[in-house]
């Protein structure tokens, strides 16, 4: 006799939470290391200059002011490029376009050896921001690409451990080369830095061409029914966000309220990564090396906070808080850096502080863009968010500079840092609850 076949049930077709989970596993070993590795070597060359300066300036007769205004010069390079950069991206794919960014800011950082006077500066860091418009938030893109917002906090945390790491690896490297490269074949140490810095950025943007697939469907190491999975989620994370005509996106209220808040976190991220050098040479350490050593202890438990603080607020589904107390810790920490400037080891406690409070915020700050713009709004919008943001990056080196070369101190500068950093968290809660909590 034979049996009736029992009918499917409706929830077959569902994957299971260990299924899913050990998806999203294989994702994240596959991408983010790789992502996080093009971004350590992107911020790496893109504030080494803070360290060059340490020799550059001496070698060269810049005054502070004319550091601080080529530091900053690379964003409106990068604010100029970054939209269109963008929309390119999400037309062509991430894997040919961050290829060549990386290719093309390698090539220019090693070039910036070359500089001799102020205009050549100013010009070599232009276009070292034009080559890299696009890198960070065509990266930004490329994740929600793969993970829905209930998992992104989280793995934008672990792509941003970059601009620690870049900290924690560069200070100690960039330390080393200006001490015993210095002369070598008749190039200064900062030189060699810039060349020896530039050549990563080349070879793992050849690599990138064979490492990167431009969307889930493209992926060969993922078998059919991943990938079925993995699209789902994205459709149905896709379907709660706006997707609104490029001049919406421009006039949007909430895109500009997201930039400014961005603006105030990056003039403390560049502000601290172009001067930490100089800050602790004034606590009265002098030897290059000895400094870079010290640069990395911040970075280093910024990577930790980093990481602990994005999965908390993952878990718990909360984003403005998560978001404003690491803001207005770092601003403490910025101000009570000045007050112990004269002792080192009080100083690097503030120092370290600031840090991981400023290295906190930014990942985080992602979850909220990303949590209501979609589709060619969000490759348009998170780039303007980036770009207007980063001309924080611009005014805040330019600022502190002038300021020091006025007042002959970098305490000013840091009082500024301290005001921003405090604006940007007032302001992240301002903003509603219900459009960025998932």
């Amino acid at each position: 006799m034979n049996s009736v076949p029992t009918p499917p049930s409706p929830m077959a077709d569902v994957p299971s939470a260990d299924f899913e989970a050990a998806t999203y596993r294989k994702v994240g070993w596959r991408l983010i290391p790789f992502l996080l590795l093009c971004y350590v070597v992107a911020y790496l060359d893109r504030v080494n200059v803070g360290f060059a300066k340490l020799q550059m300036v001496g070698d060269l007769h810049f005054s502070e002011t004319v550091f601080g205004l080529g530091a900053g010069i690379f964003f409106l390079g990068y604010f100029l490029f970054e939209v269109p950069s963008n929309v390119i991206l999400h037309r062509v794919g991430a894997r040919v376009w961050i290829a060549r960014i990386m290719i093309s800011w390698g090539i220019i950082s090693g070039a910036t050896m070359y500089v001799t006077s102020p205009a050549m500066y100013y010009i070599m860091r232009f276009l070292l921001g034009v080559a890299e418009a696009g890198f960070f938030p065509g990266i930004i893109l490329y994740i929600t690409y793969w993970y829905p917002a209930s998992r992104r906090g989280r793995m934008t945390a672990w792509f941003m451990t970059a601009v620690a790491l870049s900290g924690l690896i560069g200070g100690p490297l960039s330390g080393w080369i200006l001490k015993d490269m210095s002369g070598v074949n008749g190039l200064a140490g900062w030189q060699w830095m810039f060349l020896i810095e530039a050549i990563p950025s080349i070879v793992i943007g050849l690599v990138v061409l064979f490492v990167l697939d431009d969307r889930i469907r493209d992926a060969k190491w993922l078998n059919d029914a991943e990938k079925s999975m993995l699209e789902r989620n994205i459709a149905s994370d896709v379907r709660s966000k706006e997707d609104l005509p490029l001049r919406q996106v421009f006039s949007s209220p909430r895109v500009w309220m997201m930039s400014l808040i961005y603006f105030s976190f990056v003039i403390g991220l560049y502000g601290v990564g172009f001067w930490l050098p100089t800050i602790i040479k004034s606590t009265g350490v002098t030897d290059p090396l000895q400094i870079g050593l010290l640069t990395a202890i911040p970075y280093f438990f910024s990577v930790i906070a980093m990481v602990v603080v994005g999965r908390r607020s993952d878990l718990r589904g909360e984003r403005r808080w998560h978001i404003a107390i690491p803001a207005f810790a770092g601003a403490i920490g910025l101000f009570l850096s000045t007050t112990w400037s004269h002792n080192t080891q009080l100083a690097m406690v503030a120092l370290t502080l600031a840090t991981m409070g400023i290295m906190v915020v930014l990942p985080l700050f992602w979850s909220l863009p990303t949590a209501f713009l979609g589709g060619t709004a969000a490759a348009a919008g998170i780039a303007m968010i980036n770009s207007l943001g980063n001309l924080a990056g611009f005014v805040g080196p330019y600022l502190i500079g002038f300021l020091k070369d006025t007042t002959h101190s970098t305490n000013t500068g840091m009082f500024l840092l301290t005001a921003f950093m405090i604006l940007g968290g007032l302001l992240t809660l301002a903003v509603p609850a219900r459009l960025v909590n998932q």
